[in-house]
């Protein structure tokens, strides 16, 4: 099996997460409309996206109530972790729960890459279908790094984050050339990325977006967001 076609795949969707990172970053001073936007993006990527694929890939061999529960597990972990192991002690500077987010969308993106190499292993037709998936919503996984690390800390942490975001499907498409991962594991843990995201939407990005600016325009941002996704993961498939 050649590797080419996959690395060059994972390296394109770190350029568009880079450059999605980078756009939010111009136009940071535009937050508000952006995080409206973001929330509807990652809910989107919940609905439209990981939760379908988990089910697509698992349903027949772990079964839906299995991904039910990988879903609930995501949802409630994220839940826990965020509200009960930390407080606010002096700010936002001081407190890493600021990083759990970010940390969970650059993970997506590890399984992203994760996914595009598993399925280059399966045959070249099925990486193709996997890394146009991919590739449909990087762009805003750039954006959303960018727009949750800034509201919560500083650029310099949005920065850091945007890289770490944007090396993370190459990393990931390495990794599933190599390790033998079941799809049955994979559905599992898409199941639960899908549950944390719609904490992460439902919980933080979207009450946040409406504190700062409690505007139809911040909804629409938000709906903008959900239908973008529909329309790409329409389309990828």
């Amino acid at each position: 099996m050649s590797v080419t076609a996959p690395v060059l795949l994972g390296l394109a969707a770190s350029v568009a997460t880079l450059a999605g990172g980078a756009a939010a970053l111009r136009w940071r001073r535009r937050l508000v409309l952006v995080l409206g936007l973001t929330a509807g993006v990652v809910l989107g990527v919940a609905v439209f996206d990981l939760l379908p694929e988990a089910i697509e890939l698992g349903a027949p061999i772990v079964g839906r109530g299995w991904l039910a529960v990988a879903v609930a597990a995501g949802l409630g972990g994220y839940m826990l972790i965020n509200r009960g192991f930390g407080r606010e002690r002096s700010g936002p500077q001081s407190s890493w729960r600021a990083h759990l987010a970010p940390a969970t969308l650059s993970l997506h993106s590890l399984i992203d890459g994760l996914g595009i190499g598993l399925a280059f292993q399966a045959s070249a037709d099925v990486g193709w279908v996997v890394a146009a998936a991919v590739l449909s919503h990087d762009l805003a996984d750039g954006v959303n790094v960018v727009s949750l690390s800034l509201a919560s800390r500083t650029e310099a942490a949005a920065r850091r984050w945007l890289l770490v975001n944007g090396a993370a499907p190459l990393v990931g498409v390495l990794a599933g050339l190599r390790l033998p991962v079941s799809p049955g594991a994979l559905a599992l843990v898409l199941a639960a990325f899908g549950g944390a995201f719609l904490y992460i939407g439902i919980g933080e990005l979207l009450p946040r977006s409406y504190r700062l600016d409690p505007r139809p325009r911040t909804a629409a941002a938000s709906l903008l967001g959900i239908a973008l996704v529909a329309a790409t993961a329409g389309l990828a498939r």
